[in-house]
């Protein structure tokens, strides 16, 4: 892994800074934080690898795949998603800390498709889970796409904490204040096969 930098920035008014309590200034902080958090989740799932961005699990050489190209909607079937469990099996994988990443049009759509016709029992089950494994609901994924792996193989390096800038010159003639927030941290895929990607196959 190496440092790539990221970062979020607000803009602060004169307005509210001279009304500004220490309430105020924590929000503003953990927006920033939660900016940079969700940043970092999205390169962790598909980052590009160029530009800046980290190689995510979708762009990692040699994970496994299954294409949902015939399901209807690109919403997989119940023996899509039980197939991405069984490809990482197949290679000995299937251990850690394992679940489930899908958008949260999937993962409704598949609160109402049935594992077989007629049988009132869905693909997501009674306490959430999706094939006995837990089911996370992230709009990180990109529509059409499902994770499933042993997400102990994804590695989340951070160089240093999160550095927060004040910069009280950038917009000075109208007295604002730009508050800027980075962080230096890269993503690994430790496991290739510990990942499973199901999407069209075009996407």
């Amino acid at each position: 892994m190496v440092p790539r930098t990221l970062g979020a920035h607000t803009d602060v008014t004169r307005q509210l800074l001279i009304q500004s309590s220490l309430d105020v200034e924590a929000l503003i902080r953990d927006d920033l934080a939660q900016a940079i958090a969700l940043a970092i989740d999205l390169g962790a799932l598909s980052g590009s690898g160029s530009s800046g961005q980290p190689t995510g699990i979708k762009n990692t050489s040699g994970i496994n795949t299954v294409d949902f190209g015939t399901a209807p909607d690109l919403v997989p079937t119940f023996a899509q998603v039980v197939e991405m469990e069984t490809k990482v099996a197949e290679d000995n994988a299937l251990l850690g800390n394992l679940a489930y990443i899908m958008g949260a049009a999937m993962h409704g759509a598949l609160k109402t498709t049935e594992k077989a016709t007629n049988t009132a029992q869905f693909v997501v089950e009674p306490g959430g889970t999706i094939n006995g494994y837990r089911a996370i609901v992230s709009n990180q994924a990109a529509a059409g796409d499902a994770y499933f792996g042993n997400f102990a193989d994804l590695l989340v390096g951070m160089f240093g904490g999160l550095d927060i800038v004040v910069d009280p010159y950038t917009a000075s003639t109208s007295g604002t204040v730009r508050v800027v927030a980075l962080q230096s941290c890269d993503v690994a895929v430790r496991n290739a096969v510990s990942f499973c990607l199901g999407n069209d196959g075009g996407s």
